[in-house]
């Protein structure tokens, strides 16, 4: 295919230049993005009169009509072909001739290439933000299923205090709340036009810049034309904004591995969404989680490759921004892939709640609420706190817990002990004893999965 630029040089191109200059192997997929951007674009000339009305419209009617072709396989993309933009045009010029050549009068393929970009990145966070919507809903049905499910919280993953596995799984809807949020703000920081800052200088033809960037969606043109085609913060603040969600699944996914395993037993994962060993055939393994883990690393790594990209650039448009598309996309895909596979394993997975019981019972995760009744009682905390912790010296020599030491065990210690200390350190007095914001109660999470659902899921009225 010719390039739309050859004029100047005297040779073709090297064909291993050519390769190694050719983006179409990945952007290929912007090809809507393009064709609306030329439509609207096609538009704008003529009703500003740049080119004729007629021609406006036959460049309309052919991009349309090249869309059709892409979606039904009908058209294939020109390996040989630059980018997804000259061989959009030079499809256009062939069939359209002068006319198709108009198309790109008081354009640059740098402000084009950043109108596209924008224009994919802003649909691709809806259908992110779609995914983890998706996946807090499954978050929140477990919760509720799991508000009575005592479990031990844990600090140095050693057992701490009591909680229940619904207030643990909610922490976790606080976090990918957080990953929506960012998605927005990313989408508005990004919805900006660029189209009609050229190449660098805007143009000297009379141009409706409010019209195009009306049509296409976004709030207003962007103010500096140098900034335009230059900027790639919108593409850093979404590698950002999906590192920061990967780390959050790669969390989920360690629990689950550690959940799943024989020393824990607290879930068990559905066959379909686990996986065997070549040579043992006992194991089960969380696969799902394991990939979670590591593609965080591969998709923060993108992030680098972004910021590392751009930290050095003079202004405006230089050629090593063309690596910016293959890292975001990268990690557009990679956060997708992972959402959509990890709710329905979630979804899916069996709880233990007994064994999660069991694992309470054990590690002196009452010890804090055992100090806390001697407080109740008129003791000062630390007195309090040397004495349970003397207490649980004596427990481990004894190879028992505070539930079930002899109450004359506890007042050689202290008098002020009597039979309702029993009462006041059982796993499920000291969790629904937490009944504040933010805590394990049953009530209180059962209030915050009521808040999730009438903000985060709450459907818009049609």
């Amino acid at each position: 295919m010719a390039k739309m630029w050859q004029g100047r040089f005297s040779k073709d191109l090297d064909e291993k230049v050519n390769d190694f200059n050719s983006s179409i192997s990945f952007d290929s997929r912007m090809y809507k993005e393009d064709i609306s951007g030329s439509i609207i674009h096609s538009v704008m000339l003529g009703k500003k009169g740049i080119i004729s009305e007629e021609d406006s419209r036959l460049i309309g009617k052919e991009l349309s009509a090249i869309y059709d072709e892409i979606e039904s396989g009908k058209l294939a993309f020109d390996p040989t072909a630059e980018d997804i933009h000259m061989f959009i045009e030079s499809v256009l010029t062939e069939r359209l001739g002068e006319v198709g050549k108009r198309l790109h009068t008081a354009r640059s393929r740098n402000d084009q290439v950043a109108l596209d970009l924008r224009m994919y990145l802003r649909g691709q966070i809806d259908v992110i933000v779609g995914l983890i919507k998706s996946l807090i809903k499954t978050l929140v049905e477990k919760a509720e299923e799991n508000l009575e499910t005592v479990m031990p919280g844990y600090t140095h993953l050693q057992r701490a205090q009591p909680i229940t596995f619904a207030h643990h799984l909610m922490a976790y809807v606080e976090m990918f709340k957080r990953d929506m949020v960012r998605m927005f703000n990313c989408f508005s920081l990004m919805n900006e036009c660029p189209l009609g800052s050229g190449a660098l200088a805007t143009t000297t033809y009379p141009i409706d810049r409010e019209f195009t960037a009306k049509h296409l969606g976004f709030d207003n043109p962007t103010y500096n034309s140098l900034d335009g085609v230059s900027d790639r913060d919108y593409a850093i603040e979404l590698a950002s904004a999906i590192s920061i969600c990967m780390m959050h699944l790669s969390r989920l996914s360690e629990e689950i591995v550690l959940w799943s395993s024989w020393e824990f037993k607290f879930i068990e994962l559905d066959d379909a969404y686990a996986t065997g060993s070549s040579i043992m055939p006992q194991k089960k393994n969380p696969d799902i989680c394991e990939l979670i883990r590591g593609k965080t690393g591969r998709v923060q790594g993108n992030l680098t490759t972004l910021l590392t990209m751009m930290k050095g650039l003079p202004l405006a448009y230089n050629k090593d921004m063309q690596e910016d598309k293959e890292a975001i996309f990268d990690s557009v895909d990679t956060v997708k892939l992972c959402l959509s596979t990890i709710k329905p394993m979630l979804d899916t997975m069996t709880v233990n709640k007994e064994n999660m019981k069991k694992a309470g019972e054990k590690g002196f995760i009452n010890a804090t609420d055992c100090a806390d009744y001697l407080v109740k009682k008129g003791l000062a905390f630390r007195d309090a706190y040397k004495i349970v912790g003397t207490l649980v010296g004596i427990c481990v020599e004894k190879d028992t817990t505070l539930d079930k030491l002899d109450i004359a065990e506890y007042k050689k210690i202290c008098d002020v002990f009597e039979e309702d200390v029993y009462a006041a350190i059982d796993l499920n007095t000291c969790v629904k004893g937490r009944n504040v914001t933010g805590g394990p109660a049953p009530e209180a999470v059962k209030k915050h999965i009521d808040l999730i659902k009438n903000t985060v899921l709450k459907e818009e009225k049609q």
